[in-house]
């Protein structure tokens, strides 16, 4: 696919990017678009090519070097075998009812999600890592064991495009029961907007870790849901139970933005506290800073 140098930042625009119809269109353009804008500033020189080779260390096998590379480079590299450069990927989408918020002109939370999961998934196969996916809310609706095929891959793309949200939440329950079901090690990835009980979620996130995962947390907002800019009355209305309720929202807006810069910070300090890699995601920022953080931890683990 080839782009212009100045266009790629269209592709990588949440906006723009939603009015495509193909959810397999959206993500290759955001990972075509990912990939341009790794070679200008502040990616440059940062790639995402798929080696199948690693720099010689002392006390490898001499069998494994591979002398024509020797040969062209004057240096020692080993050829790593399949299931040394292959990474299993879990990928954990949150589609419960408060992913289906936006504001202003920006796409709901789950749209939003949605496409970078889709476009985690196309990363991770043209890298040749296998990917699954997991979909929850307040029960698993779906999960799929990573596996490194462009059907499988499909699969995925056909349950991210039919999503039904789910009703209510328990992230908990669900996180633990994947991490379960994982019986070997790998990358897990995990997008939400972690709307729940925040011990327990912290909890589930470090039963990851307990079983040697290593762990990405895409914790996905709507910008409102941080300013709380809102007119001076608003019903607010709870999308997973239907309640509502009226007010003015000047009148609490300092406590709310107080009570989220605490809620948001306390999940952060504890993931970096257990070596779990957090990104906070606003739906109107471009999926960029997304894939370079997953690009980010695949290359500090080979």
């Amino acid at each position: 696919m080839q782009q212009n140098a100045g266009d790629y930042k269209t592709y990588l625009d949440p906006s723009i990017v939603s009015k495509l119809n193909s959810l397999e269109l959206k993500a290759k353009l955001v990972v075509e678009g990912f990939k341009v804008g790794l070679h200008k500033s502040p990616y440059h020189g940062f790639s995402v090519e798929f080696s199948q080779h690693r720099p010689y260390i002392q006390g490898d096998s001499l069998k494994s070097v591979d002398w024509k590379v020797y040969g062209k480079t004057d240096k020692f590299y080993i050829k790593q075998f399949e299931e040394e450069t292959n990474l299993k990927c879990y990928i954990l989408l949150d589609v419960s009812k408060s992913m289906d918020y936006s504001s202003g002109k920006n796409i709901t939370k789950l749209e939003y999600s949605k496409t970078l999961a889709a476009a985690l998934s196309y990363l991770m196969i043209t890298q040749q890592d296998s990917v699954g996916l997991t979909l929850y809310s307040e029960k698993v609706h779906k999960h799929f064991a990573p596996k490194l095929s462009k059907v499988y891959y499909q699969q995925i793309l056909s349950d991210l495009a039919n999503i039904n949200s789910g009703k209510g939440t328990d992230t908990s329950k669900c996180l633990n029961e994947v991490a379960e079901k994982i019986n070997k090690r790998g990358l897990v990835i995990i997008i939400s907007d972690f709307f729940d009980d925040i011990n327990s979620i912290l909890t589930s996130l470090k039963h990851f870790r307990y079983k040697k995962n290593e762990v990405i947390v895409f914790q996905i907002l709507d910008p409102q849901e941080r300013n709380f800019a809102f007119g001076n009355d608003a019903i607010f209305k709870d999308l997973e139970t239907g309640d509502e309720i009226t007010t003015q929202p000047y009148q609490i807006q300092k406590a709310y933005k107080e009570a989220m810069t605490e809620f948001v910070g306390r999940i952060k300090t504890e993931c970096l506290n257990s070596n779990i890699e957090y990104n906070l995601i606003e739906t109107s920022m471009p999926f960029d800073k997304a894939l370079f953080s997953y690009i980010q931890k695949r290359s500090k683990l080979f």
